[in-house]
């Protein structure tokens, strides 16, 4: 397909979505909006807690962009200076976060100098910090956000085999600084075919293979080893007492040449030193890999330097699913509309979340596919992965916790997201219907228990050209 055909397709499928119902609908929102500090109530909704069961005709109380009180109509005391929001008809659940994204390191997929993914110097690039190219103005954020999104991980592309540290974002925000809730959250790793290096005839780049890849990768776990050893004997010299540093003084002229060698200072090197976090197990690796093979060849590597792994995709491990659920980590699944191989059943793919929570497997959901300029484009689809996934055997409750609170807790922000519960950050969704339904409109998204603009650049365009 050339070019201008993909772009002609593009903003066919665009044009479509920005004229379909549900934008149409949100749109039409006549919620008044909260302010910062304001006292929020949402009555006579169904609520979907995640955590805690369904409730029919419910209460929720934000005061100050946080939830304060969730229960039963007449269980909940409403102030009286609290603004209402009637959610009779509706539902009403926490906000939806999706695990892997490139949202604001991409804009139009055709255009080369909207995309900031992969730093092509270097395969190891784990000093690369998403934060410093995240671009919170995209017009891509309140596409996704007009869905019931509020929240997302941001990775580098899949080019490399260490890619750099992601970010977890809320879609809303005064600025950029505002909007990222963590920095460094979670490390970048990719293997398979797809980070071998290719040159031109006769002139392969290493690594130009799988062993390439993993020699390569356990090199600079090594160094970064070393490096850390080597840092704290510096740092343990430079705290001798004077007396010590005195004794030495009348040492051999050899003695004398070696410790001025010794006395150079320490030279950071920021590659090795982004590596120690993930070492030590404080931040977890999300390994981004879909073959069985590489499965167990990457986690061989994992498990040797005691890594804290999020397995990413795993979309052709089917035959190792127990020997995953015996590793006791996370999976992160997607995209999940992958087309069977030849060998494959047709539901291979779409059976995956199931079969993996059967074994007792945390798993997320992803959007799509994050590597490339897709992986921004897709995530309004974010509900629709999870209600295919429980289309095809995964239990409702836990498709709903896949893609709210499972994310949160991977990353380190499960006692603040994800579910409807005293304490938590009030990013909150009303809509017509059930979360998972494509045929549900989201009336109203509330971040911080501020009411959300329900426009987008595909809405401005509908009404503009609807004309």
């Amino acid at each position: 397909m050339t070019n201008f055909m993909k772009i002609t397709s593009l903003l066919v499928s665009a044009f479509a979505l920005s004229s379909s119902p549900a934008f149409s609908a949100a749109n039409d929102s006549s919620q008044s909006p909260a302010k910062k500090g304001a006292t929020l109530a949402i009555t006579g909704g169904k609520l979907l807690t995640v955590s805690h069961g369904t409730i029919e005709n419910g209460v929720l109380l934000i005061v100050d962009g946080k939830i304060t009180a969730v229960g039963a109509a007449g269980s909940v005391a409403v102030p009286k200076d609290a603004t209402i929001v009637d959610a009779h008809g509706l539902t009403v659940y926490p906000g939806l976060i999706d695990p892997d994204t490139t949202l604001g390191l991409t804009e139009v997929g055709a255009d080369a100098m909207s995309n900031d993914l992969s730093e092509p110097s270097d395969e190891i690039m784990p000093h690369m910090h998403v934060a410093d190219a995240f671009h919170a103005e995209t017009e891509l954020i309140p596409v996704a956000r007009l869905n019931g999104v509020t929240n997302a991980v941001v990775a580098p592309g899949t080019d490399d085999s260490v890619a750099g540290q992601d970010i977890f974002i809320q879609l809303a925000g005064r600025n950029r600084d505002a909007m990222i809730l963590g920095r460094d959250v979670a490390l970048a790793l990719n293997y398979g075919a797809d980070q071998r290096r290719r040159g031109g005839r006769g002139s392969a780049q290493f690594p130009s293979t799988r062993m390439g890849l993993i020699t390569q990768l356990r090199q600079s776990l090594l160094d970064a080893q070393h490096y850390e050893a080597d840092r704290n004997a510096a740092e343990k010299k430079s705290d001798k007492p004077a007396a010590d540093k005195s004794a030495a003084a009348g040492a051999k002229a050899a003695d004398k040449a070696a410790d001025k060698a010794s006395d150079k200072p320490f030279q950071r090197d920021l590659k090795l030193e982004a590596l120690l976090p993930y070492l030590h197990g404080e931040r977890p690796v999300v390994v981004g890999v879909y073959e069985a093979y590489d499965v167990e060849s990457i986690m061989k590597v994992a498990q040797e330097f005691h890594l804290k792994v999020i397995l990413n995709h795993v979309t052709r491990s089917q035959e190792i699913l127990d020997e995953i659920a015996a590793w006791k980590v996370p999976v992160i699944v997607g995209p999940i509309y992958e087309l069977p191989r030849a060998n494959e059943r047709y539901d291979a793919v779409y059976t995956l979340p199931a079969e993996l929570q059967k074994r007792g497997v945390k798993i997320a959901i992803s959007s799509g596919e994050a590597g490339g300029p897709g992986g921004a484009h897709t995530v309004r689809n974010l509900p629709y992965a999870a209600g295919f996934a429980v289309g095809y055997g995964l239990p409702y409750d836990e498709g709903l916790r896949a893609i709210t609170l499972n994310v949160a807790e991977m990353f380190g922000f499960g006692d603040k997201l994800g579910s409807l519960d005293v304490g938590k950050t009030a990013n909150i969704v009303l809509a017509n219907g059930d979360p998972l339904d494509v045929r549900t409109d989201v009336k109203q998204v509330y971040i911080d228990g501020i009411a959300q603009p329900m426009v987008s650049r595909q809405t401005i365009l509908r009404d503009e050209y609807s004309k």
